[in-house]
């Protein structure tokens, strides 16, 4: 098929662009930079536009004559959305609203939608499974629930066929080092206690008096490589389904911050200089999913997961960016 990919000059959507193109898809990368690389843009087309504007929306739906489109445009950073929550509304509802409204107009009725588990807020029990409360936090994971509703909605009305893959913590970089996790600010842990560890600023831990066994947050960390097959597998998955139907993405195993920590301490053989902070706003005690209707829908079960595949594929990638 040919898929239209918003964002995928970004972290996540420039791994799934490879994983399309090497099950035999052809993505077309839609993409404002903002955020993303256009050096991440390696197996398509580029468009350069935002999901924000109807026009170049519409534009390049009709220019990509694309089957289908994986939506991960948006912004990410739950922090930023507690201090800008009217940009995360703006660019995530808006801008996913125009493209409901692009598909619309055009016919198109196959969408992944790249959700959240921010949309849980803080969980009544663990694991996470798809019908638990929905009830997030932050704006970001707002905004991520006011999506899902809306296409929800258009399923109904449009006849839009959509799985929104609620998705925890990705992390880790390309095995093949081809591409990896850049962001600017970076804000993610694994990345941050690698720069660290690699002679950087003192990794900050934030909170150390949460309601679990070390006092340090717990999550579902997903290899990306892993997260890019689910979205390859449930887009085969939407030619025989219609309707809305949200999953989760995750290991079902959560890992706390300190013993991350302790684990890249581990694998690199040296210590890390740390710091502790005040808690973040915004920011559950717990994330760890139940994935297994992922599984049973469509056969994925995630293979780089581990700490030890995670930490040693993103530390090969952050020094081959160094000596590149």
């Amino acid at each position: 098929m040919r898929v239209l990919v918003t964002g995928g000059a970004g972290y996540i959507g420039s791994h799934t662009c490879k994983a399309l193109a090497l099950a035999g898809h052809k993505p077309i990368v839609f993409d404002n930079l903002s955020t993303g690389h256009r050096r991440s843009v390696k197996w398509g087309d580029f468009i350069h536009g935002d999901i924000t504007d109807p026009t170049a929306m519409g534009e390049a739906l009709a220019a990509s004559r694309a089957d289908a489109v994986i939506h991960f445009a948006a912004s990410a950073y739950v922090g930023e959305s507690m201090r800008l929550p009217r940009h995360y509304y703006r660019n995530n509802v808006v801008g996913t609203l125009s493209l409901l409204d692009a598909m619309a107009a055009r016919g198109m009725r196959r969408l992944i939608f790249s959700s959240s588990c921010a949309t849980y807020g803080v969980p009544e029990t663990l694991p996470i499974n798809e019908m638990a409360r929905q009830a997030p936090i932050n704006p970001y994971g707002d905004s991520k629930l006011v999506c899902e509703s809306m296409a929800r909605a258009a399923a109904t009305a449009d006849g839009l066929s959509c799985i929104a893959l609620r998705y925890f913590n990705a992390c880790g970089a390309d095995p093949e080092g081809e591409i990896g996790e850049d962001h600017d600010p970076e804000t993610h842990v694994i990345p941050l206690i690698l720069r660290s560890a690699a002679g950087g600023p003192a990794f900050t831990i934030f909170g150390t008096d949460y309601p679990t066994p070390d006092g340090t947050c717990i999550r579902d960390y997903l290899h990306v490589s892993d997260l890019a097959d689910a979205h390859v597998r449930a887009l085969d998955h939407l030619s025989e389904y219609a309707g809305f139907e949200a999953l989760n993405l995750g290991t079902g195993h959560g890992h706390s911050v300190r013993e991350i920590v302790h684990v890249v301490e581990q694998r690199l053989g040296r210590p890390l200089d740390l710091r502790q902070a005040e808690r973040r706003p915004g920011d559950p005690p717990e994330l760890v999913a139940d994935a297994r209707r992922a599984a049973a829908t469509f056969g994925w079960t995630p293979r780089y997961s581990n700490l030890s595949t995670i930490i040693d594929t993103a530390w090969s990638w952050m020094n081959a960016q160094v000596t590149s």
